[in-house]
């Protein structure tokens, strides 16, 4: 039996015709996920909350389901996760496990029949899939699962893995039997987060991509938290005990933990990006905060790239921790250029003619009186269309700064990501078209500077094959197939 209490008009304002400033010119995270067994606690109000801490991994849709028993209990809709939920949502969602997502979607577009969780109902009960990454071999699959007999209600490749494990209970395997089956047709990133009746389970591909992380409550009996990043333990106050390992499956139920090495040959290659913007810089990787790793790369980008100025400023907020490790090293003074509007989202209504000439003031607004006459140093981490970086330049120069100089903290962005970021095709990533010196001159900077890719590597601290840096060297870990390498590398395409 599953409880839907899910809600949804037609008016909701994200479905309405609407007209935003530009498109963004940042690469867009796929999701967030969270899960939590827990039978002494009220696990949608935990999971709320770490959905809450995820939501800069997708601001689409928002999905809790949780288990009672032997029932489901499923609510999601479109918007921000506190759109989504109110306190008497969550109290409609009873159970002794949870599982949520947050969404930006990047295979299957943005209706609400596409949010997440995933549930299925199976011989053993329902399963509820939460999906973080992309398949690249969804055609092959779907073709596969079609031969079998497979229907679908959606377009995702999420619920083609919540089909292909609903396929395999219901051919006699347990749940993680028919799991592993199901993941030995997978083929691209996953990180996943999965409810049944019996308990929770926690997995990464072969290559572990996507993050995810395992976390502990430990008043009384160890309670387990699965999550995408340690920020959404923190605020639960849950512990973090470890990362789900590349090609690892984790089973929590009353017992506890037990973990599967299911893949033959795990090869580590987590996203850079994950490191450089996508996670929150109070997330834990490697053992320490990716602010710290941010700073490192301002480190990094002085030794490589020292101008003389006046002022060295981050772009708000992705590009304050490699500013201040610019200025650390270098000696130029760090302060604030641009404040950022902290309550702007989405707009849905039209900008007057005069609004979209002043471009980037709705969220970044110049302060004057800090600009004027002088030199500055801006950082940012990436340039990806250039919209953006012209927009804020211009602000820059029309507030009085003298000359501007921009530093950006990774490479160029050449390639197009097919493991769950949301990157335009080759021919729409400036890089991937134009010169350093061709984007400077398009941008209006005085001079522009990239971080070298071994420099942007060894900031890491770890072993440079270790990452997957594909969006900015081509190199992509997981062989993409002809058909799903068309649809964005054009320039290749052409070449070929």
């Amino acid at each position: 039996m599953i409880a839907n209490r899910s809600h949804y008009s037609e008016e909701h304002p994200i479905h309405q015709q609407h007209c935003t400033l530009e498109l963004p010119d940042k690469p867009e995270e796929a999701c967030g996920v969270f899960g939590i067994y827990a039978p002494e606690k009220e696990v949608a109000k935990l999971t709320y909350f770490g959905l809450y801490a995820l939501q800069h991994r997708g601001q689409e849709s928002a999905g809790i389901a949780t288990f009672d028993q032997d029932q489901i209990y499923c609510h999601k809709d479109m918007g921000l996760v506190s759109q989504v939920f109110k306190e008497t949502t969550l109290c409609e969602l009873p159970g002794q496990i949870a599982v949520g997502h947050t969404r930006y979607s990047t295979t299957g577009s943005s209706h609400k029949v596409n949010a997440q969780p995933a549930v299925i109902k199976t011989r053993l009960g329902h399963l509820a899939l939460a999906h973080n990454g992309n398949l690249v071999n969804t055609i092959d699959l779907r073709k596969e699962l079609e031969k079998r007999g497979c229907d679908f209600v959606t377009t995702t490749d999420s619920e083609m893995i919540a089909v292909a494990i609903a396929q395999e209970v219901d051919g006699g395997k347990d749940w993680q039997q028919a799991a592993i089956s199901a993941f030995k047709m997978c083929s691209g990133a996953y990180s996943l987060v999965i409810g049944t009746p019996q308990g929770l389970m926690g997995v990464r591909d072969p290559n572990g991509i996507r993050p995810l992380v395992i976390g502990t409550l430990n008043k009384g009996t160890i309670r387990y938290v699965l999550a995408s990043e340690t920020c959404a333990l923190d605020i639960i106050g849950a512990e973090y005990l470890r990362d789900v390992e590349p090609g690892e499956m984790v089973w929590i139920t009353q017992e506890g933990l037990s973990s599967f090495h299911w893949a033959q040959k795990p090869a580590r290659k987590l996203c850079i990006f994950e490191m450089i913007y996508f996670a929150r810089p109070d997330s834990i990787m490697h053992d320490e905060t990716l602010y710290t790793y941010r700073v490192r790369l301002g480190h990094q980008l002085a030794k490589e790239s020292y101008v003389d100025a006046d002022l060295v400023m981050g772009v708000p907020d992705s590009g304050i921790p490699a500013a201040i490790g610019y200025s650390q090293v270098s000696g130029v003074a760090y302060g604030e250029g641009l404040i950022k509007n902290r309550y702007v989202g989405r707009t849905f209504i039209e900008p007057t003619q005069q609004m979209r000439e002043s471009g980037i003031k709705m969220k970044l607004n110049p302060l004057k009186d800090v600009l004027q006459g002088k030199r500055i140093i801006i950082v940012d981490d990436s340039i990806v269309r250039g919209t953006t970086s012209r927009k804020i330049v211009k602000a820059l120069r029309d507030a009085g700064a003298k000359e501007v100089h921009m530093k950006i903290s990774s490479p160029p962005v050449t390639h197009p990501c097919f493991y769950g970021i949301d990157t335009d095709s080759q021919d729409q990533l400036i890089a991937a078209t134009k010169s350093t010196e061709e984007i400077a001159q398009q941008i209006g900077v005085d001079t522009l500077t990239y971080l070298s890719w071994e420099g942007m590597l060894k900031a890491t601290g770890e072993d440079p094959n270790s990452f997957c840096s594909a969006c900015f060297t081509g190199d992509y870990p997981v062989t993409i197939p002809d058909q799903v390498k068309r649809s964005k590398l054009i320039l290749e395409t052409a070449k070929g």
